[in-house]
């Protein structure tokens, strides 16, 4: 049976039509998995780290940068002076949490976060390929409690770190942290 050019030419549509269906599909199943964002483009997904490393928080994937949030109750901080210097940073986050081998890249600086004044600290290391990268450790003191960040990116883009500075400050991360502060 020989079939004309015309039949031929319906079902090369249809069958284009059905694959970009199937892949619109899969497309669409992908997001829905990935989960919401935020109206930044934020998406959290599972915290990767276990209960002796850190306490549970939240992790958050960007454009430019993974953001790891979580809140230290109690007097982590120097309390109630806060964070005043890079050793007091450094007992509050181990960035080293996503790679032992980060190094300080500098001295580290003080960060406004909302209204409230920690710091914040640069590290990088070399990968195998001999490929920077960058992360950035963050911490904040409220009262003698300590809201604590690890920021995987780009640290030394001053836009990208602004954004994820930024981040820190949005709803999307503040709401948890509040909600956190009164349930204790």
């Amino acid at each position: 049976m020989k079939i004309d050019r015309q039949t031929r030419n319906s079902i090369l549509l249809a069958a284009v039509q059905i694959a970009a269906l199937v892949g619109l599909a899969w497309y669409a199943n992908r997001l829905v998995e990935m989960g919401p964002t935020d109206a930044r483009g934020w998406r959290r997904f599972a915290w990767p780290f276990g209960e002796d490393e850190a306490p549970v928080g939240r992790a958050y994937s960007g454009e430019h940068h993974d953001v790891y949030v979580w809140l230290t109750l109690g007097p982590g901080g120097d309390c109630p002076e806060g964070v005043p210097d890079d050793a007091a940073l450094e007992r509050a986050v181990d960035i080293r949490l996503l790679d032992p081998r980060f190094q300080p890249a500098g001295p580290g600086e003080p960060l406004r976060v909302t209204d409230l004044v920690g710091r914040t600290r640069v590290y990088v290391h070399k990968r195998h390929n001999r490929s920077p990268r960058y992360g950035e450790a963050v911490a904040i003191p409220y009262k003698c409690d300590l809201i604590t960040a690890i920021i995987d990116g780009d640290a030394r883009d001053p836009a990208k770190r602004k954004a994820a500075h930024e981040f820190l400050e949005s709803n999307t991360v503040q709401v948890p942290i509040l909600e956190a502060l009164e349930d204790r």
